[in-house]
């Protein structure tokens, strides 16, 4: 398992799946994997002009296909509409790919916390809509970053305490991670056949760097990005997903994540996590909590 590589993915033909965020960076990377390996895949992206150049860049000769359909998690508006666009669809997987990392305080149209509505709430309310369509499983992605994170039940938005960038993409990531716990432990409750997995890249290079506003630690990261032996490629980082996607026997509830020093690089293996997110009080509390805000009942 430790030299696992995309090209170990199973055929995938016949198969549909929706990536989210799916024209750069870890999205592209693992949308071109799945084409590659014959599956059809539903790119949903933010800015579908970029959508259609990122589909551009893809070898579509073989068995394999993609189409861009617009979504911008930001918005529960667009994400119903995303939904009800796909209404008669069977899809295998839903990858909740796409995010913010650490960006300056902001609100999404429907007044969240950027990074908790767009990373969280956006795809809480997508897996909701998309479920009864799944027929094998959801990839939430999570970060090293849940480490750090804690999730404030009382104030998720940052209305009453001071905003901090990376405060909130931690909060987030956890929440993610806990979610997809969460959807796994109440799957299977319900005897459902689907899985719940979560996965996080390590430390990879893509667009999510350098975006937090402030000048020092923007181009501190952007360095890094270009050092080898610090950030990997998105093909590598993209790894964990494709793996948590695609591997057959892999159960519901895993975590994968890259193999390497501080799991930053590598090649994907399950791996742990935080006793925060193994937090089955909370995580319910939590679920509860992206209900109320998002209007939406998640029933499994």
């Amino acid at each position: 398992m430790s030299t696992w590589t995309a090209k170990d993915i199973p055929d995938q033909t016949g198969r549909v799946f929706v990536v989210t965020g799916a024209n750069s960076g870890l999205g592209l990377a693992t949308t071109r994997a799945l084409v590659d390996k014959g599956a059809y895949v539903v790119m949903a992206c933010r800015d579908t002009d970029k959508g259609e150049a990122a589909r551009a860049s893809l070898d579509l000769s073989g068995p394999g296909g993609a189409e861009v359909r617009h979504l911008d998690l930001a918005s529960l508006a667009s994400v119903r509409e995303f939904a009800e666009g796909v209404d008669d669809w069977r899809i295998e997987t839903l990858i909740n790919n796409a995010g913010l990392m650490a960006v300056p305080f902001s609100r999404t149209e429907d007044g969240f916390e950027t990074q908790l509505g767009t990373n969280v709430l956006g795809h809480f309310a997508l897996t909701a809509q998309l479920l009864p369509r799944l027929t094998d499983r959801v990839v939430w992605l999570s970060s090293l970053m849940h480490r750090m994170g804690r999730i404030d039940l009382a104030d998720p938005n940052f209305e009453r305490r001071r905003y901090n960038p990376w405060v909130a993409y931690g909060q987030s990531k956890l929440a993610d991670l806990m979610l997809a716990y969460e959807l796994q432990r109440r799957l299977t409750g319900a005897r459902s056949p689907l899985r719940s997995m979560a996965a996080h890249p390590g430390y990879s290079s893509t667009n999510l760097q350098g975006r937090t506003g402030s000048a020092w630690p923007d181009r501190v990261m952007l360095q890094l990005n270009k050092v080898s032996t610090v950030a990997q490629p998105a093909a590598m980082g993209a790894l964990p997903s494709l793996y948590a996607a695609t591997v057959d026997d892999l159960p519901g509830g895993s975590f994968v994540g890259p193999d390497g020093f501080m799991e930053a690089h590598g090649h994907p293996r399950t791996v742990g996590s935080t006793a925060a997110s193994h937090d089955r009080r909370k995580a319910a509390q939590l679920w509860q909590l992206c209900e109320e805000l998002t209007g939406i009942p998640f029933r499994v």
